[in-house]
């Protein structure tokens, strides 16, 4: 055992069974040569002791010397981006300091520092949209710029509802699996190339927008849940880095489309029939539906027809074609089966909702009332369930900011600041002595652009465009032709933001385009799309006699 032991800790070299430690031995007293035994065991011992004392050193100085213990890393700041903060902060004190001009009343340049400032934060997003847009609502209650009823009154309006509404109908439209059929029925017959693709929903989108007069209930109730199910089945996924796939561009000129189909019917959007009304008011010429959509037709679609490849070329999508994917799509099909009972109930709910914005004029039933029955559907039905709703985290926080900034340009309105701006930009262009043309093509820049103050179209309708109409006639523009002309634009003017008019925060929520190339890319389509229905709409509407 010893000899074992010994072999075991120190390697020794001889044999387990030695012959040696066999053999009889003499006693040690006889051999005075030899050491005794226990000697011997003892010398053989002490290079183990050695080696122990050794390792026992080391370890006491490994000891010693070992570094001190780790602390952990302090937790990541949680909080907002300090410099986007500081960028949006600076620009409402500047605002908030600069003299007021003479006829705007001081509640009135207060709310507009703090709306630019909420804008600011927007754009360069030091906490998510909700936030800081709750940020603004809360600094002009603070400041007593608006009362809390007034800060959050657009909490009631239908808009931002419907566009919530929509997020809970894609939630379903995709878990029941109904989005994906219908996907690939799309994809089956145009999924040859990505281009086709998109021309299919560009051009079913605008054959519905003169039966459904809400284009957040077109974007959000139909081709929103049809597109990111799109998306998904061609592998291109939010925050796993395949945006690029198809979603980004699909997303993009689903959106930017839709002002356009807006643009060609009377009833394709819910504030057409006020630029009507006002049109009336000021020019006393009634713009019937026919009027509207034969003058709109032709620019219409030519818009439809260049947008989508336009961005195709400047923002494409990196699978382009793909000859395989109609085969691939009915072996989908194929393996789904037919439809199951939540696909049905699905179906069914969409085709009563749509039934009601399409008919709900006449039954009284407005659009985000009908989206609501719709919902109501779902839930009893537990085709969606109410944990599912909430954990919709997308469509809670784009209710949250689009209501606010609802309420921040209305009450800009109401205190008098958009009027004050319109009748100078009417005296400023009125007397620099233009031809007509001049002088209105002025007037519709500005017109246009002046929409980044607005988040809504009805809002820069009611508020800007009978001045803008008065002061054009009054230059000598044909008062027809300066009506259609700023109602059109009326709804064109949407594209250029994420909020400025009911599709942008349903396409812009799904989270494939970051908001700088929203912006970046909206502001591009709003040039093209001016040349084309100032350009080619100008010249056929010289033709058909409006001017």
């Amino acid at each position: 055992m010893a000899s074992l032991a010994l072999s075991g800790s120190c390697s020794l070299a001889f044999p387990l069974k030695s012959r040696s430690l066999l053999l009889p031995r003499p006693p040690s007293s006889l051999n005075p040569l030899k050491k005794p035994l226990r000697s011997r065991i003892s010398l053989v011992k002490s290079p183990l002791t050695i080696s122990l004392t050794k390792r026992s050193t080391l370890v006491k100085a490994a000891a010693s010397s070992s570094p001190a213990p780790v602390v952990p890393a302090p937790a990541p700041w949680q909080g907002a981006a300090i410099k986007p903060l500081l960028a949006s902060i600076a620009t409402g004190v500047i605002i908030w300091f600069l003299p007021v001009p003479e006829g705007v009343t001081r509640n009135a340049w207060q709310l507009l520092a703090i709306f630019l400032a909420t804008i600011v934060g927007i754009i360069t997003q030091p906490l998510p949209l909700g936030a800081v847009a709750l940020l603004g609502l809360g600094a002009s209650v603070l400041t007593k710029t608006l009362t809390f009823a007034a800060a959050f009154s657009a909490f009631g309006d239908p808009i931002p509802w419907l566009i919530a509404l929509a997020f809970f109908f894609a939630r379903g439209f995709i878990k029941t699996g109904l989005g994906n059929r219908v996907a690939y029925q799309f994809v089956k017959l145009f999924g040859s190339s990505s281009l086709g693709l998109g021309y299919s929903l560009v051009f079913s989108e605008a054959l519905l927008a003169p039966a459904i007069p809400s284009v957040s209930a077109r974007a959000g109730g139909i081709f929103l849940p049809l597109v990111k199910s799109l998306c998904v089945a061609c592998g291109s996924n939010v925050g796993d880095g395949t945006e690029h796939r198809l979603g980004s561009w699909l997303m993009l000129t689903c959106f930017q489309t839709s002002v356009i189909s807006s643009s060609m019917f009377l009833t394709a959007m819910a504030a057409n029939p006020l630029s009507a009304n006002l049109a009336f008011n000021t020019i006393k010429q009634t713009i019937g539906w026919t009027d509207w959509a034969k003058a709109a037709i032709v620019p219409g679609i030519v818009s439809l027809i260049v947008v989508p490849f336009l961005l195709y070329l400047v923002y494409p999508p990196t699978v382009k074609s793909s000859p395989d994917a109609p085969k691939l799509a009915q072996e989908k099909l194929d393996k789904m089966g037919p439809m199951s009972k939540n696909e049905l109930i699905m179906a069914a709910t969409l085709f009563l909702t749509v039934g009601l914005w399409i008919f709900g004029a006449k039954l009284s039933v407005d659009a985000v009332t009908a989206a609501i029955l719709g919902l109501s559907v779902l839930l009893v039905t537990g085709v969606v369930t109410w944990k599912e709703c909430l954990a919709e985290s997308v469509a809670w926080d784009t209710l949250t900011w689009f209501a606010a900034l609802i309420a921040m340009a209305g009450y800009l309105n109401k205190y008098g600041l958009i009027e004050w701006f319109s009748q100078t930009v009417v005296k400023f262009v009125g007397g620099l002595g233009l031809s007509w043309q001049l002088s209105f093509g002025i007037l519709v820049l500005l017109y246009f652009y002046t929409h980044y103050f607005f988040a809504s179209g009805a809002a820069h309708i009611g508020a800007m465009f009978t001045a803008f109409l008065s002061v054009s006639t009054a230059l000598g523009t044909p008062p027809y032709f300066a009506a259609l002309v700023l109602a059109f634009l009326s709804n064109l003017m949407g594209g250029l933001t994420h909020y400025g008019i009911g599709s942008a925060p349903i396409f812009y929520g799904a989270n494939y385009v970051p908001l700088a190339k929203w912006w970046g890319y909206g502001f591009l389509i709003s040039i093209v799309n001016i040349l084309i229905w100032l350009g080619v709409g100008g010249a056929w509407w010289k033709f058909i006699g409006l001017w």
